[in-house]
Formats: structure tokens, C-alpha cells, sequence
């Protein structure tokens, strides 16, 4: 699947998106469940914020510092960290060259990615985790075609095999889906949630 600079922009604006469901979030729902097995809002809100930092100086040739990633889940103030956070990776995403760059990403792998890669990588956690806070906020969410395309392309590549099970799998197994299900259920599905959570 081709990767240019618009991918760039894609990210942009599925970030917005998550970045405007994150910003109606009220601190009574700080400890309401997620699909993320296992984590409340607030602590989904805190990978989301130390991981947008983390990708950040990835970006910046600063990843390998394992310290950059380490999560904060008392943050004072969950959604504005993550909202600044947010906003730091995009401008760091907009720098020029960033795609072909290399990206350590140590909490993914000891090897390097290439900066396409990493980027498309980031976009598929974007729409994924906006889902997420959709869903535990009970609000709709929706993304353009331009944006889902890519993101269930890559969906569709992942195997569903024996790395996704034990609490490090990055996801869950592949969770059936109705023939017509929606480009953003399908993508969902195939990474381990189901479209119909809670239920």
C-alpha cells in the first residue's frame, strides 16, 4: 500500500477528531470503563497522551529515551495533557523530511521504523483509541473514507495468530462482524474490540 505526505494530513485530522471527543469528557467519567480491557478513561487517556509524547520525539530523533513514555496516571489534569500532547505531535509529524526519518520506538521493538511506517502506524492507534473514547463517552464518531481506507488496508494485514493473545498482545483476537458492517466497525473488530460494546 503507497504512502505519501497525505498521510500527513490524515493523521491531522483523525487527531482533531479524537482531540474534540477527548475535550467533552468530564472528570466523573475519569473512572468509567473503556473497551481497553482493564482501563478506565483516565487511564486510557494517559497511554494516548504518553504515547502522542513518545511518538513525538520519535519523530524528533529522541525515542529511544524510554523515560519520554512513561505513563502518568494521576495526572491532574488527563484531558488537557493529552490534548497538548496531541498538539505536539502533530507539529512534530509537520516538520518536513519526518517521513523519511527513522523512528526508534522502544516500546514496540528494539529495531527502528521508518517514518512512513510509523506514521501509518500512528494513524491506525488514532482512529482505533478515538473509537475507545467515543464508545465510553456514549458519543457518535465518524471518519471520512480518505481516512478509514488506509486504516482497514493495514486492519486486514495484521495476523490473527498467537501475538495476540497474553497482556502485552497489542491486540486482541479478531472479533466477528456482520458482512455489512461500517469501514470503522470492520477496523475495530479486526483489532480486537467489539463494534457493539458494552454489550
Amino acid at each position: 500500500m503507497p504512502i505519501d505526505s497525505s498521510i500527513i494530513k490524515l493523521h491531522a485530522t483523525a487527531s482533531r477528531q479524537a482531540i474534540d471527543l477527548a475535550r467533552r469528557a468530564r472528570p466523573e467519567q475519569f473512572t468509567a470503563p473503556t473497551p481497553c480491557a482493564g482501563w478506565d478513561l483516565r487511564r486510557l487517556l494517559d497511554h494516548l497522551t504518553s504515547e502522542n509524547l513518545g511518538f513525538a520525539a520519535a519523530a524528533r530523533g529522541h525515542g529511544a529515551d524510554r523515560t519520554i513514555w512513561a505513563g502518568d496516571d494521576q495526572r491532574a489534569d488527563p484531558v488537557g495533557d493529552y490534548v497538548k500532547a496531541t498538539e505536539d505531535l502533530m507539529a512534530a509529524f509537520a516538520e518536513p523530511g519526518v517521513l523519511d526519518r527513522s523512528f526508534a520506538l522502544p516500546l514496540l521493538s528494539e529495531q527502528e521504523f521508518p517514518g512512513e511506517q510509523a506514521v501509518m502506524m500512528h494513524l491506525v492507534d488514532t482512529v482505533v483509541h478515538a473509537w475507545d473514547l467515543a464508545r465510553t463517552l456514549d458519543l457518535p464518531v465518524e471518519f471520512d473514507r480518505p481516512v478509514t481506507d488506509p486504516v482497514l488496508a493495514l486492519s486486514r494485514q495484521i495476523p490473527d495468530d498467537e501475538t495476540r493473545k497474553g497482556p502485552k498482545a497489542f491486540f486482541g483476537p479478531v472479533v466477528p462482524f456482520a458482512e455489512d458492517a461500517s469501514d470503522l466497525d470492520q477496523i475495530v473488530a479486526l483489532l480486537g474490540r467489539s463494534p457493539s460494546w458494552p454489550n
